[in-house]
């Protein structure tokens, strides 16, 4: 009791009437309204498209989102790094990151398409769906803005963007739900989400007094130079945090991805508290680790720690009230979600001590040692989806992400020397130790 104390303590002293505190609070109090109004319109969709549809679109996304994974160029995770040390260049870091990401987005949008033409051959349903879906990628670059937000701490906007985006995609799936459109009409949502965060985004970064936009081959090569070893990694991510969907198409059907689709969606659902802590307290560890190393390391252990004991005490309680959870909210319908759900809630706290560990990466400059990781961590997770899945279908899958999640955050970064300091700040903070 006394650690979780000093836990709490450290968490209100840290972040109590700071720059931190304002952004992760806006931050928070726009996901939580964005979390009620996504809950009431995702359980109305789900029960109304039923796990097939449901499964196809989720299906669909799972394409997207790979692709996605990869087409960032890794460049996100070094952009407020880049800001930082670089302040007089952030116009033309900018304008190049979009440049780039816009040209990776629309090769990897035809990519999709002749992917899905393929492998699902003569299902022409799921090509169009996946077709629809693929509009979001041209909209995706823009969240380049986000960082620049975050960089001058004004996560105000980026909860306003997000909950404006929200409400209109809210709005548009209620008009289809009241005149019985069909699954291509719900396919599209998805692109509307990105399309209108994209307009949102521009609006306030010149509102905002952003500054011009440039585009540099030199910049380009600076970028993808320091961000390349993100992109082996974030392919190797996207192998094993989305391949389960795809197996479960291939291997069973859709009404499978659309149990294990609720089961993540469901544990998921509140992360936005997890991925708010990291985006508050990151621009801090890059400036410590310039200006006091001890500070540096307590920070990153004080980030670990909020974050795997949130994720804890969410998945106990989602645990429990799994049966209850998805008997009120999707029907019997879905009720053979409940065990994926049990077993997948527990990949959040693992999963997001990985997402913490980039501010850490960036630093100490360690990125390259992501792709052996994400590579060994790909081969695992296939490789437990082929066996696993067989067995026990939605829940194997769920067994599949959970393991290789702990393997990925805890038991591979052990075998590099390079990154075995980060595993000990890890397991620090996990026994609350050095938080003060």
């Amino acid at each position: 009791m006394n650690k979780i104390g000093l836990l709490i303590g450290v968490m209100k002293k840290k972040l109590q009437k700071s720059v931190e505190m304002k952004n992760f609070s806006w931050l928070v109090s726009g996901k939580i309204i964005q979390m009620a109004i996504s809950l009431v319109v995702s359980l109305l969709t789900a029960r109304y498209l039923g796990p097939g549809n449901y499964g196809l679109i989720n299906y669909s996304t799972t394409y997207i989102t790979f692709f996605s994974a990869i087409c960032t160029l890794g460049i996100p995770a070094i952009l407020v790094k880049n800001f930082t040390d670089k302040p007089g260049e952030v116009g033309i870091t900018i304008g190049t990151t979009l440049c780039i990401r816009l040209l990776s987005s629309l090769i990897s949008a035809l990519l999709i398409i002749l992917t899905v033409s393929i492998v699902d051959k003569g299902e022409q349903l799921t090509i169009l769906v996946s077709s629809v879906v693929c509009v979001s990628l041209v909209f995706q670059p823009f969240e380049t803005f986000n960082y620049w937000f975050q960089y001058k701490y004004k996560a105000k906007i980026i909860a306003l963007v997000s909950l404006i985006a929200y409400i209109s995609v809210a709005s548009y799936r209620i008009i289809l739900l009241v005149q019985n459109r069909d699954v291509v009409w719900f396919a599209f949502a998805f692109a509307l989400d990105y399309a209108v965060v994209a307009i949102l985004l521009l609006f306030y970064f010149k509102k905002n007094g952003g500054p011009k936009l440039k585009a540099s081959m030199k910049k380009a090569k600076e970028l993808l130079k320091s961000s390349y070893h993100f992109i082996l990694s974030s392919l190797m991510i996207a192998i094993y945090g989305y391949t389960d969907k795809f197996m479960l198409k291939q291997m069973l059907d859709e009404s499978s991805v659309g149990y294990y689709s609720i089961a993540t969606s469901i544990c998921t659902m509140w992360v936005f508290v997890l991925q708010a802590v990291v985006d508050a307290m990151y621009p801090t560890i890059m400036k410590l680790h310039k200006e006091n190393y001890d500070a540096y390391k307590r920070k990153n252990r004080q980030l670990y720690a909020i974050v795997f004991y949130i994720a804890i005490g969410m998945s106990l309680v989602v645990t429990v009230l799994a049966p209850l959870g998805i008997h009120i909210l999707y029907g019997d319908a879905y009720l053979p979600s409940i065990n994926p759900l049990r077993i997948v809630t527990w990949y959040t706290a693992f999963s997001y001590l990985g997402v913490a560990r980039n501010a850490w990466l960036v630093c100490e400059g360690k990125q390259k040692y992501l792709k052996y990781m994400y590579f060994l961590a790909a081969a695992i997770n296939v490789c437990l989806n082929l066996c696993l899945i067989p067995i026990g279908g939605p829940s194997g899958a769920a067994l599949a992400s959970l393991v290789t999640q702990v393997f990925t955050s805890l038991i591979l970064p052990s075998f590099f020397k390079e990154t075995r300091e980060n595993v000990r700040l890890m397991l620090e903070s996990i026994f609350l130790k050095g938080l003060k």
